[in-house]
């Protein structure tokens, strides 16, 4: 049998600049085990190369970050076995955020609460979820879901899913979390639809936006130099709802003419050194660093 050959997550390259505070976190994670412990979903549309607790570990002793969220990726559907893998590695400086369906029991969720989940998923943008209709419904039934717990709905989603849903985020009993810069598109300005809502979402104080992922808004690789008026936007708006996360180990999710599903999905070539030195680009002053890094996880995810 031959051996399969899998491009590794990338380790930062870059030393990082300036002294992040005691206890930061990097509030969006995955982790891919063993495909044999962890068995992959049927219906995914990616397939990512493994990225082990260790490997995840040495990332951030070099970023000099304590705390991580582990987000369950769609490629798992609601098994999140592997995410509790990673919990599990790290102890009390990790928390998880779940995939669940309609299948899901309160005592699965109360055994969950237990190993340090602290929120649930909705992924409308790998889904391929563009109504309206659709993802209000969806996101109505995860707060009647969380509410009782007090859970975050985290979202990965699409501007004008953001426009749909805000009057169901101003009215929830529960704070809704936006990974990725809430899906927009550096290219298309400061003014494009839907922006404005996420940041009166934020500034509501009814959401937190995750500045994570800039790659994925942006396409001015290595600084993203297009994403910092967002980013100091959205900081603007509500330091108090802001929170940072790498996205590692940088999976690409997207549909490429000739990779199959089930074809290993080499991940993005991300430095998260460089990456993490464009915070204080963000967030030039280092008390509004503190409450992204330390002060608005510790609230959100209850460190």
């Amino acid at each position: 049998m031959t051996d399969k050959i899998y491009a590794r997550a990338a380790q930062p390259a870059t030393p990082i600049s300036f002294d992040v505070p005691e206890h930061a976190c990097d509030c969006h994670t995955h982790i891919h085990g063993d495909t044999e412990k962890f068995p992959l979903f049927a219906g995914r549309v990616y397939t990512p190369g493994p990225a082990s607790p260790e490997e995840m570990a040495a990332l951030h002793k070099a970023l000099h970050i304590e705390r991580v969220v582990i987000v369950t990726p769609s490629v798992y559907g609601t098994d999140n076995s592997s995410s509790l893998f990673g919990i599990k590695a790290r102890g009390t400086t990790a928390r998880g955020v779940a995939v669940i369906d309609d299948r899901t029991t309160e005592n699965e969720l109360d055994a969950m609460q237990a190993d340090g989940f602290r929120g649930i998923r909705i992924n409308l943008a790998t889904d391929g979820v563009d109504n309206p209709d659709v993802g209000r419904a969806r996101f109505t039934a995860a707060i009647e879901r969380m509410k009782a717990r007090g859970w975050h709905v985290q979202l990965y989603t699409t501007l004008a899913m953001i426009s749909a849903i805000k009057d169901l985020v101003l009215a929830s009993p529960v704070p809704a979390v936006f990974d990725h810069f809430g899906g927009l598109e550096a290219s298309l300005g400061l003014e494009q639809p839907g922006f404005a809502d996420l940041i009166a979402l934020a500034t509501s104080g009814k959401a937190y936006v995750k500045i994570s992922g800039a790659y994925r808004s942006s396409s001015r690789a290595p600084d993203y130099q297009d994403i910092v008026p967002y980013a100091r936007a959205l900081i603007a708006a509500n330091p108090d709802r802001i929170v940072w996360g790498t996205d590692w180990p940088h999976p690409d999710s997207a549909q490429v003419a000739g990779r199959k599903a089930t074809d290993i999905a080499p991940f993005h070539a991300i430095d998260d050194g460089r990456l993490l030195n464009q915070l204080p680009v963000w967030a030039p002053d280092a008390q509004v660093r503190k409450k992204i890094l330390v002060d608005n996880p510790a609230r959100l995810y209850g460190f």
